[in-house]
């Protein structure tokens, strides 16, 4: 059938089985929104019209990761396309498969510095899987369709389709093509093949398989870290937990790890790394044998590389063999998909028990928790986490109140924890739950964020009045940048250059200003009240929690030294 560009597009989202979009309009990309109107796609595809581009490449992001489809964003070209470029790049941190499309000025214009011009597909290169400038209306469907293949397939990440104007009005000859066809479709193959894309995941080598296996039948103190990989593996958490439970030993988790193990978990002991627990942090120093899964092993993990687990033999298992010894040289690992590799290890694993080990291992204590007459962190998440069962969608910002969020709210599955692990994207948390409760309606979702953060991107609130999206932010304001305000008391002998936030604005008044719910706690009673209500509005809400400006997270490592080496114990 002849269509013209911008419907083919359309045509294509729908071969994918995308449901939601979220985007902002403008002038290059208006063939593509007129389709919503001028041929019913906004009866099939859900568009969500975000205050601000970059508001729209979180949401989308969210929407993936909360729901494990890939997560669709537009926007227009120049400024644009440009304010996707921090919501790109914290989904290519942490490996989440989202579809940009943009469009840029019609072909005859690329080169010649017109109006709203950019090279998005040079300025993503760093930043995305792959990404693809359409200046040929005849490629233009079988480009869509690599696209979505290459960002959910090995380990997942962004991808950006930027289209030429004139491309989305010209014509060429579109047939619905069933995605379980498109690695035999003929044009699409050739694509795939020039482009040295293998869309299968590598099978794991059973010799490398075997080989931990006999690792392990010599270890008497063995340790697991779980990271993002397991997560973003389809299936993988299921024979994590298999794994974990028949080899019972201590298990430590990246954040991006979050929820792969049960928080509550007797085996789980915390976050690795700079705000590692004690338990995580010295298991990993005492341990003979650490077996990392699907982790990067950063620089807030692996704080000092070369004594990060000195004392033990590191098994790394991961899928992109680029990880590979790239931070912290290991002494054997497996390359494959994280649910393949843990289903072929239960297949021969025996049940063990390291009773004598755990028990030194858990024997840590942790820091006490306060109880007094002004509101705590963690008094904040256990409340919401009594009072959601546990089973809230949580999506953070970036800084203390993501750390405490990791300590505190004890996560039980994959896409219950939404947060910019890799890149730290301040402004990531509301967009993020926007994008979480649209794809999951039917869970709680929270937003935790600081008073710096949420300045970032409040703005979004208007998207939340709109769509009737009752989201509960959570502001853990302290009047400052609180984490850099920690690292100046601590490292820089209290001098608190440009972190205090003494101004507005008066948050309850913003939220009410958006037509949402506004409520203010200073103490722990206060604030289950507060929240309290805000499960029963059926709106947004906005939580003002009053806290202490020099409250801390407990532990702490400085970064480049030892993770045993506790800087705030």
């Amino acid at each position: 059938m002849l269509m013209k560009g911008s419907q083919i597009v359309m045509e294509c989202l729908l071969e994918q089985g995308v449901d939601t979009v979220f985007g902002y309009p403008g002038g290059t990309i208006l063939n593509i929104y007129d389709e919503f109107e001028l041929h019913g796609y906004g009866e099939k595809i859900t568009h969500i019209l975000t205050s601000h581009e970059q508001g729209a490449s979180h949401a989308a992001d969210g929407y993936a990761r909360s729901t494990g489809k890939v997560g669709v964003c537009f926007a227009t070209s120049g400024p644009g396309a440009t304010n996707l470029t921090t919501g790109i790049a914290t989904a290519y941190y942490d490996s989440s498969p989202v579809v940009f499309i943009t469009c840029n000025v019609s072909e005859n214009l690329i080169g010649k510095d017109s109006f709203q011009e950019v090279d998005i597909t040079g300025i993503t290169m760093p930043i995305t899987k792959c990404n693809f400038l359409v200046r040929d209306v005849n490629r233009l469907a079988d480009v869509i369709r690599e696209a979505f293949a290459i960002a959910r397939s090995g380990r997942p990440g962004p991808v950006l389709i930027d289209i030429a104007k004139n491309v989305t009005a010209a014509t060429a000859e579109y047939s619905y093509l069933p995605v379980s066809e498109h690695p035999n479709h003929g044009r699409l193959a050739n694509m795939l093949k020039r482009s040295n894309r293998d869309l299968k995941n590598p099978e794991p080598d059973q010799g490398d398989i075997d080989k931990l296996l006999d690792m392990i039948e010599k270890s008497e103190r063995p340790m697991v870290l779980v990271g993002g990989g397991v997560i973003r593996s389809k299936g993988a958490v299921e024979e994590f937990r298999k794994f974990m439970e028949t080899l019972d030993a201590p298990v430590g988790s990246t954040i991006m790890g979050g929820g792969a193990c049960p928080g509550n978990h007797p085996l789980f002991t915390g976050m690795v790394g700079m705000h590692g627990s004690h338990a995580s942090n010295l298991a990993t120093a005492e341990c003979d044998l650490l077996i990392a899964i699907g982790c990067r092993f950063s620089d807030r993990v692996a704080t000092d590389p070369k004594t990060f687990a000195k004392n033990a033999k590191i098994v790394h298992i991961d899928i992109d063999r680029s990880e590979i010894d790239k931070n912290v040289i290991t002494d054997h690992h497996i390359i494959g998909d994280a649910r393949r590799v843990l289903e072929l290890l239960n297949a021969k694993l025996p049940k063990h028990d390291y009773s004598q080990w755990k028990e030194h291992v858990f024997s840590r204590k942790e820091v006490p928790l306060k109880k007094d007459d002004i509101l705590h962190a963690h008094e904040v998440l256990e409340t919401i986490s009594e009072l959601t069962g546990g089973d809230a969608i949580i999506a953070t910002d970036v800084g203390q109140h993501q750390m405490w969020s990791c300590q505190y709210y004890h996560f039980s599955r994959p896409g219950q924890l939404l947060t910019s692990g890799g890149f730290g994207t301040m402004g990531f948390g509301l967009g993020a739950a926007m994008g979480a409760k649209v794809g999951n309606p039917d869970k709680v979702v929270v937003h935790c964020t600081g008073d710096g953060c949420f300045r970032m991107n409040c703005h979004e609130l208007s998207t939340v009045e709109h769509y009737h999206l009752p989201i509960i932010t959570v502001i853990f304001n302290n009047g400052t940048l609180g984490m850099v305000r920690q690292w100046q008391n601590l490292i820089y002998q209290k001098r608190f250059s440009q972190t205090t936030l003494d101004r507005g604005p008066d948050f309850v008044k913003l939220a009410e200003a958006y037509g949402l719910k506004g409520f203010r706690a200073k103490n722990q009673a206060e604030f289950a009240d507060a929240f309290r209500q805000a499960l029963q509005a059926g709106c947004g809400c906005v939580i003002d929690c009053a806290i202490h400006i020099d409250a801390m997270v407990h532990p702490m490592v400085n970064g480049g030294t030892p993770v045993t080496d506790f800087l705030l114990d």
